[in-house]
């Protein structure tokens, strides 16, 4: 069955004479879709540290991290032969350091070995590791 095209404009008459309807179908699919993921993640809010600028914090938060995390990240954040240089974090992420610790810290990251902490560390704790790891972050 043909389709009838009522009232296009010629640019339209012409995207549909060189590209075929699937093609144009897949192209706003895929435009409706980055749209709705910038969307979904300007709607995120990112996580806020209550322990930020409390140096205080930072001897029991390390104590914590060495608890907690050392047996892969290394005693004190300091590790040589892994991939992983959690000092580097800033480096890394940038401004999205805090939001990459908050949902790899909750949700792990099974195929890299990284354990879920969700239920198990509480969010004191998860945010004194963070002030710590904040303290010790190289920089570029």
């Amino acid at each position: 069955m043909g389709d009838i095209e009522i009232g296009l404009d010629p640019t339209e008459e012409v995207l549909i004479r060189k590209f075929p309807r699937t093609v144009i179908n897949r192209a706003a699919v895929l435009a409706a879709f980055m749209l709705a993921c910038t969307l979904a993640l300007a709607d995120e809010e990112r996580p806020v540290n209550p322990f930020e600028g409390k140096q205080e914090i930072v001897p029991e938060g390390n104590s914590l991290f060495n608890q907690f995390c050392s047996h892969c990240h290394g005693p004190n954040a300091e590790q040589g032969e892994r991939p992983r240089d959690l000092r580097r974090l800033r480096i890394r992420y940038g401004d999205d350091a805090i939001a990459v610790f908050y949902k790899t810290i909750n949700n792990g990251r099974m195929e890299k070995g990284m354990p879920v902490w969700k239920g198990i560390l509480t969010d004191e704790t998860m945010w004194k590791i963070y002030t710590f790891l904040s303290s010790i972050q190289t920089q570029p």
